[in-house]
């Protein structure tokens, strides 16, 4: 009888990395639009007074965010097994850290505001370029790992969101003038990225992550063990699963025998591996159409009436920003201990599909201006109710959708199914903000 030979992360360190890693991909993005007060002002001084959006700044730079990143996830989707993995990783952090520092050292260079404008848009551009090849990259390695790796991955994301949304608060509170806090929301992703490239560098040096991931060579992952082995047997099915415990040493090492496949054996297309995951495309996509519809686009002009009356500049960062970041956090970190509905129950897409009536919830609430519908939900408290049930069901329901997908298929399918629902996850976004327009129409 073989022998499996594993080790678990007991240090916690891959799990720390791939957090950090979750955090990496969209804490510079974040904090790039939390200084959207810096482009509009730049833009707006010597303009005509009548037209003070010359440039539509704030649809452009949607459009430019969204047309790369949905581009350039589905490239992904069928060109990544011909680009090495090391090259989109960790080149796509290398470019996003130096389009940071240019936009820093913008900050205090003077310029013709045309030249601004084309600039800061080649910017936008090349970020989400750039961010759309690194999260692809990231889920298809996530994706080769267990479960609760993904949901670390996703929890770290989330607090990317509550990173920037303390940023924008703090500045509101102290007033600070839109060029020092331009200056700090750019300078801050150039550190959180070196971070991340640094993370990246160490993962393959990690045993744990060398058993699962396919830059480990066919030669030590073919390997038959030595008898001394024995000692090491022992892998746990919460390095396979979720994190449970009551699991034999023959269940465990079954499961890692999966995973060294024959390195021979070839990969399914990408149609054969998305007839199989295509409901959990299709979840991950409605739950992110169904949030950037209304978040941020229509909830960011929500007024404050009862507790945080009279304070716009608080209300804001804090109801809209924080809370949605929050709750969306413990909403991606609660799939570590639940997975419910299962992956195979007709519950789940339906439960996905419902989260649409939040859209009427929310444009009910105190919105200004509007011109048709009422205002239903008046006080603040119903709002941050909503927004935090609203944000709690998309970190859930878009996490299990990520965690659920790569689990069915084989091991050796896993890096692209994860690319896939990145593609399916920027579709979402770019329906999502494409709604919103229309929504805008009918308040």
């Amino acid at each position: 009888m073989r022998i499996c030979k594993g080790t678990s992360d007991k240090s916690g360190l891959v799990a720390v990395i791939f957090f950090l890693l979750g955090m990496g991909t969209l804490l510079p993005w974040n904090f790039f639009i939390t200084a959207m007060h810096y482009f509009t002002d730049r833009l707006k001084n010597g303009t005509n007074s009548t037209q003070p959006d010359t440039y539509m700044f704030g649809n452009m730079s949607v459009l430019l965010a969204q047309l790369p990143l949905l581009l350039f996830t589905l490239l992904n989707s069928f060109l990544y097994q011909h680009i090495a993995e090391k090259m989109r990783i960790a080149g796509s952090m290398v470019f996003i850290l130096l389009l940071f520092i240019l936009t820093a050292i913008l900050v205090k260079v003077k310029m013709d505001q045309d030249h601004f404008f084309s600039i800061t848009m080649a910017t936008i551009w090349f970020i989400n370029m750039f961010g759309a090849v690194l999260q692809g990259g990231l889920f298809g390695l996530v994706g080769k790992l267990p479960p609760r790796f993904s949901s670390l991955f996703m929890s770290g994301q989330a607090v990317a969101g509550i990173f920037s949304g303390i940023a924008m608060l703090l500045s509101n509170i102290f007033e600070t003038d839109s060029e020092s806090a331009a200056l700090g929301y750019f300078i801050t992703p150039c550190a959180a990225t070196l971070l991340t490239l640094c993370c990246y560098l160490i993962l393959p040096h990690l045993r744990f992550a060398q058993l699962h991931l396919e830059n480990v060579s066919t030669k030590s992952t073919m390997k038959e063990p030595s008898a001394n082995s024995s000692e090491i047997v022992k892998v746990k099915l919460n390095n396979f699963n979720n994190g449970f415990d009551d699991v034999s040493e023959s269940e465990a090492c079954k499961k890692l025998n999966e995973l060294k496949q024959d390195p021979t054996e070839e990969k399914s297309t990408v149609p054969q591996v998305f007839k199989k995951i295509w409901v959990m495309a299709l979840c991950v996509t409605c739950v992110f159409a169904v949030t950037l519809s209304v978040f941020p686009a229509i909830t960011i002009n929500t007024k404050p009436s009862g507790l945080f009356d009279g304070k716009d500049n608080i209300f804001v960062p804090l109801c809209s920003f924080i809370v949605f970041n929050v709750m969306d956090w413990i909403g991606r970190s609660l799939t570590s201990r639940l997975q419910w509905p299962s992956m195979k129950s007709h519950l789940f897409p339906l439960f996905v599909v419902l989260r649409v009536v939040f859209i009427p919830a929310l444009m009910l609430c105190n919105i200004q201006p509007r011109f048709y519908l009422p205002v239903f939900f008046n006080h603040d408290m119903a709002y941050i109710s909503i927004m935090s049930l609203f944000a709690m069901t998309n970190g859930y329901f878009a996490c299990l959708s990520m965690s659920y997908a790569p689990q069915l298929v084989r091991p050796k399918d896993a890096e692209t199914a994860g690319a896939l629902m990145t593609f399916f996850l920027a579709l979402g976004l770019s329906l999502g903000a494409a709604f919103s327009f229309g929504l805008k129409r009918i308040l």
